[in-house]
This record gives structure tokens, C-alpha cells and sequence, in this order.
């Protein structure tokens, strides 16, 4: 059994560009993992395996590599960039122990990495920074770092500085060893050599490497009283200290280089065996209940305790459904049973597998800390707990934003229908911020997710890996509805046909709820004119309708119903009567209170040529945009809005004819907000068209 504190378990995330997925390529190169370096611009890089990854050049699913380094075994996750494909870093952080944030030189820290750095913070993962392209027209170390600082709020601990930039960017000065690593013009990741730091950065490294020991010493006060009087540590204790803060989150060891150039990933490389905790120094997972409240106790890493283990990823390929699993506590064997606490169900484990990207080698054994896949599982789905079946327990279990964007889609043929539904079911298990809807009027199956892109790629594996041929309607918008007037109102249900009848009368109030509260039901009856075992009847009445609001039928939300009176009958009085009750009078009241359509809020973030600033601006405010801040970069400015998702559809091209083909942009969800009333009335007529046309 391998020794748990030589594993690394990482991820590497970025903004989309920022080069995660080539840095990854160096790393496999340089341990000895694959023997050509594939580019992403050529659509050859071993962790985008998919298509659609090669063609876009972007990375669309994590994809996990088990590769070594001096001795130490790195699991690494080469995580999606782009923000339709949060759900994969998210769900990928969570298993991992460190992490590799990617920054671009040039372009700093960009809208993804921000959303990617906060989950990073939730997952309290341990992480160390590498600013890349550095090689890069209009690339500055020093302003990303300052970056760092201001727009994440993170403290970066520099640990090397560049010697040159752009076009002269030959090497790193290393502060900890104080030695300049220098690499030759052939791009070849060993051609380096280490001699002297350059005479015009000295002043610089000594300034640095000053700031460097006073932050570490900082993590040991003895070292830090010995250090004030005038002691120097050694590197030995040094790297200590910097690994103890690198674990507490206290600050980043900071790192820059060329991966493309091969450049300054060795020390990266280094530093992540040197300062990324192994299993066992993260604080354990904790243990949930059945309804996720944490029990007081935790999965400590040993192989030494029972088993357990978390689904994070589920993956199809032409071998069959691949479950992949972060096991944090015991051993796995091959043949072994294992129970699912979230099903109940127990599974045999048939083959258990290491993955390199879409390649895969058999294990007959696992243990904590592993990252392993395991094919055929039946009933195992993102976020379920795996254990052992003497010693159930749940692991905190992951949530997943909801969709924000819908498209209707039939296939064009009979024979596809039964093709789209087993691909489909498929798809929704591999990733859990896609669902799947059938119009219950129309027929039609509505596919949700995250966004344009998201939904793009969807219909494009649909076609080519499921070759079902698809015709795909308009994006529509996930509007809800709410209440804006309190209202205090009584409804009677009454039933009388031979035999006993049905009654249950409630008087009740309805009130906007505060945002985000979702649906809220409370009771306040005394003296018991409604008995309290019909409460559970009542509130699920009510909660039953909320699917359908009273505008046009989208989900109401943040509604806080109180209960204060009604009769029951002796003989007549039921549950069924007074769910019935509940529900006639959300149909009676619920028109009455006010109703309001409320549309999603996307936080946009433009990235524009200062040359043409007020145009996008202009363009924004026409589409009911809000400006909320401007950011001058070294080569442009960013621009930040919360703009409604119905003015955003096919905004890229629009952005891109603006600013000729420079401009850039990202979008997520921000909030829901309340629909202008032009735009309010427009909506409920487009949905009462349509219901009326079916």
C-alpha cells in the first residue's frame, strides 16, 4: 500500500483561455506520462478527449489523470473554464485536496476565475497560483498579482519572479533558493539552466524574498523571535512554515512561467509536493443525516477505518457508464459489496479503473485518498455516498444551481424518439445541472441548463455521439412569479354525494415572502377548530400549486402562507378534503395578492477595446442593463452589468460585430428581479398563445 502523504489529490482551474489545459499537458510531459505534448489549439491535447473539445478548443467535462512526480503521485482534475460548465469545477473541488489556479498574464484575473476562486474558498481547498503566458503581448506579473490581492481578496505569496516579459521572457528568478532558472530557445521543458539572478532584478528578489520569510515565519513563533533577532531560517524550515499557511488558507504560493513556452512548470510542479496538502493533513469530510445536517462526525482518512467513499462524476463512453469516486476513508476490492446510503441499495464492485483522460488501466484494489472510476454501477448518481454496508453513513452531499434557459426539442424521425429518450437519461446523470422536462400539453421535451453554450453542446453530443437528428426551438427564458399585496381570505370546500361527504373550511393569510425564502407555511390556529393532524395536508395543498403561479404558470416564489382559523367536521373532515381546501383557495386568492412575473438577472461581465466603450455600454443600457463598475486593464476594460437573460440571447455576436471580432464576454446567474410591466404583459400573452395553440 502506497503511503498516503506521498498523494496529491488536484485540480486546476482558470477562466476560459487562461491555459489550465495546456499547463496540464506540460505536467503529463514532464512526469513522464505521455511522450508528445498535444496543443489545444490543434485539437490534440490528451484531457480534451471529447469532439466538441477539440473543435471549440475549450474544455467541456473534468477529466482525471493519475501521473508521479519525485516520488509523490498526483491525481489531477483538468477542470472546465467556461461558466455554463461551473457545475464540473464544482463538483470537482469538492473531492480534491489543492488546487492549481491559472491566471493569465495578460489578461489577470478574469470573470471565471473569480467564480471558481469563491468555490475554491467554500470547498476550503488549499491552493497554490501560476500566472501563465506570460510570454504574452501586454503580459504583467505584478498587476496580476496586485489583482490577486484587490479583486479576489486573497494574499499571494510570491515564490518566483519573471527574468524578462513577452517576447523576452527566458525564465524565473526562484526567492526561496535565490537562483535564476534559465531556459534555451528550443522549448524544451529540460534545457534549462540555473546560475545567478540577473544583476538588474537582485534588488527586486532581495525585496521579495524579504516580504517571502517574514510572511512564512509568521506560522512559527519560534522561528519568528529568532528570525527578529537576526537569525536567517533555513529553506528547510521555510518550506514548512509556507506549507502550514498554504493548508490554513493564510496565503498562495505564487508562481509564474510559459506553459506553452515550457517554462517554469517544474517549479510548480514542486511546489505542489512541497505545499499542497496530502489526504490526510485536509480537515475531514464532515458526515450528514438523512435530511444533510451534519452529525458531529467526520470521514477520517485512514485505509484503516470502514469505507467511504463519495460519487462525484458520472461518465458514459463506448465502455459502458463509469462512476468516478473519491474514496476518503478504508479499502476497496475488487468484488467487494457496497451499500448506498442515498438509495439503500447495495451494488457489487465489478471493475475498478484509473483514468488517464479517456484511457483507463484495471486495479484489483483502492484505498483512501484514491480517485478512482468504477464501471457498471446501477443506481449511483453525483453526490450519493458509497459505504460500507456494516457502517452506513452519508457524506455532506453537493447542491447544484438551477437552470436558467430552456429550448424545446423533438427529433426529426419515429426511430430517434427511443434513441433521444436512453441518451437523454444518460446525459442528466452525467451532469446534474442539466434537466429534462416533457411538456405535459404539448408533448415536447424541454431541455434546461446553464446557458446558451451549455445547451449548444448538449444538441451537438445529441447528434453526433447519440446520432439522434434533432429540429430545436427558441431559448426560452425560466421566468417565476411572486406576490407583492398581503391578503387574508377563507375558503369552504364542501362535498356532499351520498355517503360521507367531504369539508374543510380555512381561514388563512398570504404575504410576499423575503427574497429567496421559497415557500414558507405556518400555523397560528388555537383551540383546535382545525386539528393538527390535517396541518401536513393543508401545507402540502398549498406547496402542490406553487408549480403553477397565476400569471402564466411559471413557479411562484417566496410566499409565506399562515393558517389562523377553520372548521372541520366530526364525520366529513379529511386530509384529502382539506388538501382540496388548499388548493381551491390558491386558485381564489392568489390572483388577488398582486401577482408579479419576475424574470433571471445575469451578472455579465464584457470585456471591450477601450476604442469602443460607449458603444457597449450604449448596447447594454438597450437591453435594460445596469452598469455596475468599469475595470481599465492593459488592454482594454471590462465592464460589469446585471442585464435580464431575455436581452442577452445571441449576444456574442452582436458584441463581436461592435468591437470587430475583440470583444469577449461571460454571464452567470445573478438573481430573479421583477419584469417591467411592457415586458410582463408581452410574456403572458406569448404563454397564453401557446397554451391556447395546443
Amino acid at each position: 500500500m502506497t503511503d498516503l502523504a506521498q498523494y496529491r489529490n488536484i485540480g486546476i482551474f482558470a477562466h476560459v483561455d487562461a491555459g489550465k489545459t495546456t499547463t496540464t499537458e506540460r505536467i503529463l510531459k514532464l512526469t513522464g506520462k505521455i511522450h508528445k505534448t498535444g496543443e489545444v489549439h490543434d485539437g490534440e491535447s490528451t484531457t480534451d478527449f471529447m469532439e466538441q473539445e477539440a473543435e471549440r478548443g475549450i474544455t467541456i467535462q473534468s477529466a482525471a489523470t493519475t501521473c508521479f512526480w519525485k516520488d509523490h503521485r498526483l491525481n489531477i482534475i483538468d477542470t472546465p473554464g467556461h461558466v455554463d460548465f461551473t457545475v464540473e469545477v464544482y463538483r470537482s473541488l469538492k473531492v480534491l485536496d489543492g488546487g492549481v489556479g491559472v491566471f493569465c498574464g495578460s489578461g489577470g484575473v478574469e470573470p471565471q476565475s473569480e467564480t471558481n476562486w469563491r468555490y475554491a474558498n467554500d470547498s476550503e481547498v488549499a491552493r497554490i497560483i501560476f500566472v501563465n503566458k506570460l510570454d504574452r503581448i501586454g503580459a504583467d506579473f505584478y498587476r496580476v498579482v496586485e489583482q490577486v490581492k484587490k479583486v479576489l481578496g486573497a494574499k499571494p505569496l510570491v515564490m518566483t519572479l519573471p527574468i524578462g516579459i513577452e517576447d523576452n521572457f527566458v525564465g524565473v528568478v526562484d526567492l526561496l533558493t535565490q537562483q535564476a532558472y534559465v531556459w534555451d530557445d528550443t522549448g524544451l521543458p529540460e534545457n534549462y539552466t540555473v546560475g545567478e539572478i540577473p544583476e538588474e532584478l537582485k534588488e527586486k528578489a532581495a525585496q521579495y524574498r524579504e516580504q517571502l520569510v517574514e510572511t512564512a515565519v509568521e506560522q512559527d513563533d519560534d522561528l519568528m523571535m529568532a528570525y527578529m533577532d537576526g537569525e536567517e531560517p533555513s529553506i528547510e524550515d521555510l518550506k514548512r512554515c509556507i506549507r502550514e499557511g498554504t493548508r490554513k488558507l493564510d496565503f498562495f504560493p505564487t508562481f509564474c512561467g510559459s506553459a506553452f513556452k515550457n517554462k517554469g512548470i517544474q517549479l510548480v510542479l514542486d511546489a505542489v509536493v512541497d505545499y499542497l496538502p496530502s489526504p490526510t493533513e485536509v480537515d475531514p469530510q464532515d458526515l450528514t443525516d438523512e435530511e444533510g445536517e451534519p452529525t458531529g462526525e467526520v470521514a477520517t482518512v485512514s485505509p484503516d477505518e470502514p469505507l467511504r467513499a463519495l460519487a462525484f462524476k458520472i461518465m458514459d463512453d463506448r465502455y459502458g457508464a463509469l462512476t468516478f469516486i473519491r474514496i476518503y476513508s478504508g479499502k476497496l476490492n475488487k468484488g467487494d459489496t457496497i451499500l448506498n446510503s442515498f438509495t439503500g441499495k447495495t451494488e457489487r464492485i465489478g471493475r475498478m479503473v484509473e483514468m488517464h483522460a479517456n484511457e483507463r488501466s484495471e486495479l484489483s484494489a483502492a484505498q483512501a485518498g484514491d480517485i478512482i472510476a468504477v464501471v457498471g454501477m446501477k443506481n449511483v448518481q453525483t453526490g450519493h455516498t458509497l459505504c460500507d454496508p456494516n457502517h452506513p453513513c452519508t457524506l455532506e452531499a453537493m447542491v447544484f444551481p438551477d437552470p436558467v434557459i430552456s429550448i424545446a426539442v423533438a427529433p426529426k424521425d419515429k426511430a430517434g424518439v427511443e434513441k433521444m429518450g436512453i441518451a437523454i437519461g444518460k446525459m442528466v446523470a452525467e451532469d446534474p445541472s442539466f434537466r429534462v422536462e416533457t411538456d405535459e400539453d404539448s408533448g415536447e421535451t424541454i431541455l434546461k441548463g446553464m446557458g446558451e453554450l451549455h445547451l449548444d453542446i448538449k444538441v451537438d453530443i445529441l447528434k453526433r455521439t447519440y446520432g439522434v437528428e434533432l429540429e430545436v426551438g427558441e431559448p426560452q427564458v425560466a421566468y417565476r412569479e411572486t406576490i407583492t399585496q398581503p391578503i387574508e381570505d377563507s375558503y369552504t370546500h364542501k362535498k356532499q354525494s351520498g355517503g360521507s361527504g367531504q369539508f374543510g373550511k380555512i381561514d388563512y393569510r398570504i404575504r410576499p415572502g423575503e427574497a429567496n425564502s421559497g415557500f414558507v407555511f405556518t400555523s397560528t390556529v388555537v383551540g383546535g377548530n382545525v386539528p393538527k393532524e390535517f396541518f401536513p395536508a393543508i401545507e402540502k395543498g398549498f406547496k402542490g400549486m406553487m408549480e403553477e403561479g397565476p400569471l402564466a404558470g411559471f413557479p411562484l416564489l417566496d410566499v409565506e402562507i399562515e393558517l389562523y382559523d377553520g372548521a372541520a367536521h366530526a364525520v366529513d373532515s379529511s386530509a384529502v378534503a382539506f388538501e382540496l381546501a388548499a388548493k381551491g383557495a390558491y386558485r381564489q386568492s392568489m390572483p388577488k395578492a398582486g401577482p408579479q412575473l419576475l424574470e433571471p438577472v445575469m451578472k455579465v461581465d464584457v470585456f471591450t477595446p477601450e476604442d469602443n466603450v460607449g458603444d457597449v455600454i450604449g448596447d447594454l443600457n438597450r437591453r435594460r442593463g445596469m452598469i455596475k463598475d468599469q475595470e481599465p486593464g492593459s488592454t482594454g476594460i471590462r465592464i460589469k452589468a446585471d442585464v435580464p437573460l431575455a436581452e442577452m440571447f445571441g449576444y456574442i455576436g452582436h458584441l463581436r460585430t461592435i468591437t470587430s471580432g475583440r470583444g469577449q464576454f461571460s454571464m452567470e446567474f445573478s438573481h430573479y428581479a421583477a419584469c417591467p410591466q411592457n415586458v410582463s404583459e408581452q410574456v403572458i400573452a406569448a404563454t397564453k398563445e401557446k397554451k391556447a395553440a395546443k
